[in-house]
């Protein structure tokens, strides 16, 4: 390249056509013009807040419901003060088969404590237990065998123990059919609808049958929602002071059970108001969607129907897990939303 090829250049620009000079200066403002209202575009485009959820008629109306009760100009507004949101936790927030997880908990403590009890191997209801008899426990001891291997395996130990008992085992074991800790068979569209309505000026509480301490070891951490804000179960505890120390020990006495008609008690007992969401999966959850849906009109109610038995699990009017009966029949007499997990989820878990 000769040396002046660059002023050259510049010299034969100069004497160009004005007019095509302008042109070229219209194409190029233009074109910029285009790509910012492109990038204006993009910015304006709505993000999907549950995107593991299908584009079904259930989403639908969950989005529409919240979008219509966050409008103040719309005639079903809801202050954000009285924007409550109930979620059970077992086969709702996270699964429940082939047994309750707390359960599970509990056979396992069972085994571990039997090192130091070695008369339970002919004591019922342990001995069901040691050797394996599950479906003998629940079909033959009932709700008073399982009652007994829950009192033995959550009382007599400080709420605090108990808690780093259920964290250590949740490192430790792992769900049968999916090889994975407990505490990460979390649906990933409730924690999605979770997430949406917290951003949309929603307090979600748990109000599960489950055991209140048992939930507070690890949900906070798996769907971001405090501990004061999650109900349970709950055994009767006294203060145990010395001159070193101020703990709560659980006793061997039940002092609430969180399921059916108690979960309206319990919420008005702790919030104070109806949940303008109430979300469940079964026969146990019925009266606290009932007592959602009967205080206003401005309300949804929400049960999770588990169809998916390659992903999940199926089962609803006979399982001894979850059982949804009544509360289908009722669902769909008055309308409810009834998710179907295999149609209206295109994923479950946030780890597959």
């Amino acid at each position: 390249m000769k040396p002046d090829s660059f002023g050259s250049g510049f010299f034969n620009l100069q004497n160009m056509n004005k007019t095509i000079i302008f042109s070229l200066l219209i194409l190029i403002l233009t074109s910029c013009q285009e790509k910012s209202d492109s990038n204006k575009n993009e910015t304006k485009k709505e993000i999907d807040p549950l995107p593991s959820w299908n584009d079904s008629e259930n989403k639908k109306r969950i989005l529409e419901f919240v979008q219509e009760i966050i409008n103040e100009k719309s005639e079903n507004y809801v202050q954000p003060e009285d924007r409550i949101a109930t979620f059970d936790n077992d086969g709702t927030l996270w699964a429940e088969q082939p047994l309750y997880f707390q359960l599970i908990f509990a056979l396992n403590r069972i085994q571990e404590m039997a090192k130091d009890h070695p008369e339970w191997k002919d004591e019922k209801p342990y001995s069901y237990v040691l050797n394996g008899d599950i479906p003998g426990l629940i079909e033959d001891g009932g709700e008073e065998a399982v009652f007994k291997i829950i009192m033995t395996t959550h009382a007599g130990i400080s709420v605090d123990d108990f808690k780093q008992e259920v964290k250590d085992w949740l490192k430790e074991s792992r769900h049968s059919k999916f090889n994975v800790e407990y505490n990460r068979m979390t649906y990933l569209p409730m924690i999605e609808l979770i997430d949406y309505l917290k951003a949309n000026d929603f307090k979600i509480y748990i109000v599960s049958g489950g055991g209140v301490d048992f939930m507070r070891a690890w949900a906070t951490e798996a769907y971001g929602i405090p501990s004061e804000q999650i109900i349970g179960s709950s055994l009767k505890t006294k203060l145990v002071q010395t001159d070193t120390s101020v703990t709560i020990m659980k006793e061997a006495a039940l002092d609430f059970f969180d399921d059916k008609e108690a979960k309206p008690i319990a919420i008005e007992k702790h919030i104070g108001k109806r949940p303008t969401i109430a979300v469940g999966n079964s026969d146990g959850d019925l009266q606290m969607l009932q007592y959602s849906a009967d205080g206003t009109s401005n309300s949804l109610q929400i049960y999770i129907h588990h169809t998916d038995d390659q992903r999940e699990y199926k089962y609803d009017r006979e399982s001894h897990i979850g059982r949804l009966n009544k509360g289908l029949d009722e669902a769909n007499e008055r309308g409810w939303v009834v998710v179907d997990m295999k149609n209206d989820w295109n994923k479950i878990w946030k780890w597959n």
